[in-house]
């Protein structure tokens, strides 16, 4: 008979593959490509079989679970997928089958789980790499960095991530100054005046720190680029030879690597773009994206999130007021807290309880101060 301790375990695993499967149904269902939706219910379906095992040995313990119910996490990740299609999840679902890819490796009797789980996360990085691909093709060393650069999105900062972040940054901020000022005594048209131009002047910080951190990224970026043309026009068996030793140290064999590099080589442009992608890590397509963009979309998230706590203001007063800005500001808190847990591997429960606390706390502490600072001027 199995511990205590390992029925837990085949539970959260049984949990864990059908959440999976229900990914994966979902991304089957809205992908519009027969190959990538073929792909997805292949996964879908081999899921449902780990599931299985996990099933099997928990009977064979005497236990029968419950019906399956799934995470909120999992829930998230399906209507964002049937919203905005498979493109804005999948970096995240990446990353998660690349976090849990050796998450049987220990486990006895599940070392052809573990080799399947090994072969998912490699399916989904592939999926990834392809989907950003240009629509023209491209050589054979941008179709490495295009497979080597799955998890910089994945993992360091997808739109989906940056998203998050910037609205909790406007939360956070303004219900810490709402909440100081408060504290401090003011009457509610002082407050609603504070929320009010610290949403604005958060919003206008942030859109333009964006702007100058894009457009300086992209000045950076055409100035590496000069110099790389400059030096692929004057040293090109430098560059050559450069190429061939990065293929070497991703692993190709140093015959292949050499043949690979004199083949870019032949097409500058092309050779520019490899070099670019692959000693930069610069995308020549993009320069780090558009910072009118960039700035417009800071300038929107922060505000949305800045809005929760400043929102009451506009229809109560005093005590009520706070009370209704604290508990919309930690129903914020909680929303931010259950789009983090796509990104970092904890359920959505504990992300979003973590979340309020830390916010709750920040606020508690810039209210007392803001009591210390009203007696203290009084």
């Amino acid at each position: 008979m199995a511990s205590a301790q390992e029925i837990n375990r085949f539970r959260r695993n049984l949990a864990d593959e059908l959440d999976s499967a229900a990914v994966y149904d979902t991304l089957s269902a809205v992908e519009k490509d027969d190959e990538r939706r073929r792909i997805f219910a292949e996964l879908a379906a081999s899921e449902r079989e780990h599931a299985s095992v996990w099933r099997e040995k928990l009977a064979a313990n005497g236990v029968t679970p419950p019906p399956h119910r799934r995470s909120a996490k999992t829930r998230l990740l399906q209507t964002l997928t049937r919203s905005f299609g498979p493109s804005l999840v999948l970096p995240t679902v990446a990353a998660a089958e690349y976090a849990d890819r050796d998450r049987y490796a220990r486990e006895p009797g599940a070392e052809k789980l573990s080799a399947q789980e090994q072969q998912h996360a490699a399916i989904v990085q592939a999926i990834v790499a392809k989907k950003r691909e240009p629509e023209h093709g491209h050589g054979h060393g941008e179709a490495i960095g295009a497979a080597e650069s799955w998890h910089k999105s994945a993992t360091s900062g997808n739109d989906l991530r940056a998203a998050v972040l910037g609205a909790n940054d406007g939360l956070v901020s303004n219900f810490c100054l709402i909440m100081g000022v408060a504290g401090a005594g003011s009457v509610n048209r002082t407050i609603l005046l504070t929320g009010l131009a610290g949403l604005v002047a958060g919003a206008c910080s942030m859109a333009l720190g964006e702007w100058l951190s894009v457009t300086n990224a992209r000045e950076l970026a055409r100035t590496q680029l000069a110099k790389e043309a400059d030096e692929l026009e004057h040293t090109p068996d430098a560059e050559r030879h450069e190429l061939a030793l990065i293929y070497q140290a991703k692993g190709v064999d140093p015959d292949e690597a050499r043949r690979v590099a004199a083949q870019i080589m032949r097409n500058k442009d092309e050779a520019l773009n490899t070099l670019a992608r692959e000693e930069l890590g610069i995308d020549p397509k993009e320069l780090g994206g558009n910072p009118w963009s960039a700035a417009v979309v800071s300038f929107f998230l922060f505000s949305l999130g800045a809005a929760f706590p400043t929102a009451p203001f506009l229809w109560a007063h005093g005590v009520t007021a706070i009370a209704q800005s604290v508990a919309l500001s930690a129903c914020g808190l909680a929303l931010v807290g259950v789009f983090t847990s796509l990104f970092n591997g904890r359920s959505a429960t504990f992300s979003a309880f973590r979340q309020i606390v830390i916010g709750l706390a920040a606020a508690a502490f810039t209210a007392g101060a803001g009591r210390l600072l009203g007696v203290s001027l009084s």
